[in-house]
């Protein structure tokens, strides 16, 4: 193919740079993320900048764009405590996941309204989703403005992961059985399709 269309981005806008973006960056892996504000009022939205950016100590990373100039409710829970909780998004919870990405006043309990029941965090006062496989108990190490100061880079630090026996033995997490969601271009979501296996050609980090 030599045909290409080409899209310079030095005078590219909000929207366009956007759309581009997550029709380009696909599938990305959703951080369903659930927050609680100083009064202990809970958040549930999930995000899909999304990634983890360390191994040692283990640690993620997620995007949180402003809206209107104004901080999101979880990004505003996350610098108002330091703390959040990354549940894994999976595919008998979409529903209720795609559910809490509405914009919601920040009065309102998204878990409560939508009927998501809840667990407490252990090192965090995030609670966890008690549905999902996985929990990622995070910490705040850093807050990075991005480009234009619209987007916000969350660093966390998982201080503690908690895994259903489902999905993980003891050793490594079987994605298979986890059955994650993955956020598409557009209104769409994807599940697991065909899985290729090939040997691993390096060895994994000591």
């Amino acid at each position: 193919m030599t045909d290409f269309i080409t899209v310079e981005t030095k005078d590219i806008d909000t929207e366009t740079g956007y759309r581009l973006l997550i029709g380009a960056v696909v599938p990305r892996p959703i951080a369903w993320i659930t927050t609680v504000n100083s009064l202990g009022r809970v958040n549930a939205a999930p995000f899909s900048s999304y990634n983890y950016v360390a191994h040692s100590p283990p640690m993620l990373a997620v995007n949180i764009g402003s809206r209107n100039g104004e901080l999101k409710d979880t990004a505003r829970n996350i610098v108002e405590t330091g703390e959040f909780v990354v549940n894994a998004a999976t595919l008998d919870m979409l529903e209720p996941m795609h559910a809490s990405a509405a914009d919601y006043p920040p009065e309102i309990d998204e878990a409560q309204l939508l009927g998501i029941e809840l667990l407490p965090g252990t090192h965090v006062k995030a609670p966890r989703i008690k549905r999902s496989p996985i929990h990622m108990e995070c910490k705040l190490e850093q807050a990075i403005k991005l480009g234009r100061g619209l987007n916000t880079l969350y660093i966390g630090a998982i201080v503690a992961f908690h895994f259903s026996p489902e999905v993980y033995d003891g050793r490594r997490v079987d994605s298979v059985k986890l059955q994650p969601m993955a956020r598409l271009g557009g209104p769409n979501y994807s599940a697991l399709g065909e899985i290729y296996h090939r040997p691993p050609l390096q060895a994994g980090p000591k």
